[in-house]
């Protein structure tokens, strides 16, 4: 199961099996099916890109088997069943047979970040800019007070042929609290074909814009952030004498 880009990077580990995938926006209905499908005994691998726990769809797994078993717990109770209790808490499983294993992989920003040196050596904010299922301005202040707080910045989404707007607008809000000169690592495709590696300053990045899309990862640096040798570094602050 799986998104279609995601499912056909891993065709070479899936010949002969069953293979369900949709197009993006409809994750609800390829987890629906994987559910379903699992329910009937069959094994069933959710594909995800970087790891599924981040930005993936192990949360939305989740999410749908607490409703389906809240449902049926429901009709259970309707029908004068009662729950197993364990030191008076309900358990909390879905089935017996029915397991859920979230495979840990490698996340974009960790791949991008080692492609662009070591930026993240130092507490860091994950955003993503698509507003589908985020309000924008949830966004906004999310931005506002990661750049206030100093964190180096990770942008998931930046921008899209329909959403545009928003990635010029994240910069503007960052570059109120840093320095013109601060490193942003610019990795496109990072580990796929075609990967491309740029890096620029918070001043220089909209020259790149054209370049950037929903396969693009940007890393922003924080007020220590450095290149040398044409690598991002954020100092962890040991006592270094350079």
């Amino acid at each position: 199961m799986g998104y279609k880009t995601y499912v056909d990077l891993v065709k070479n580990l899936i010949r002969g099996k069953e293979v369900f995938s949709t197009g993006m926006t409809q994750e609800v209905d390829r987890c629906q099916k994987a559910i379903e499908l699992a329910a009937q005994g069959k094994k069933v691998a959710v594909v995800s890109s970087g790891d599924a726990g981040i930005y993936g769809m192990a949360g939305l797994i989740y999410e749908l088997m607490f409703n389906r078993h809240t449902n049926e717990e429901g009709e259970k109770r309707g029908k004068g069943e009662t729950e197993k209790k364990i030191s008076g808490s309900p358990v909390h499983r879905f089935s017996d047979s029915f397991i859920i294993e979230v495979i840990p992989g490698v996340p974009a920003f960790c791949a991008a970040a080692s492609l662009l040196g070591a930026p993240l050596m130092h507490d860091f904010a994950s955003i993503s800019l698509s507003d589908l299922l985020t309000p924008w301005e949830t966004i906004k202040r999310r931005l506002k007070l990661a750049a206030e707080g100093d964190f180096v910045i990770i942008l998931y989404n930046p921008k899209s042929k329909a959403r545009t707007f928003q990635l010029e607008e994240a910069i503007d809000m960052i570059s109120s609290s840093r320095g013109a000169h601060t490193p942003v690592g610019i990795v496109k495709n990072g580990t796929r074909e075609g990967e491309d590696i740029k890096i620029a300053t918070l001043k220089e990045l909209p020259v790149h814009y054209d370049f950037i899309d929903m396969s693009t990862i940007l890393i922003i640096g924080n007020s220590t952030t450095f290149v040398s040798n044409n690598k991002m570094i954020t100092p962890r602050g040991y006592n270094v004498r350079i």
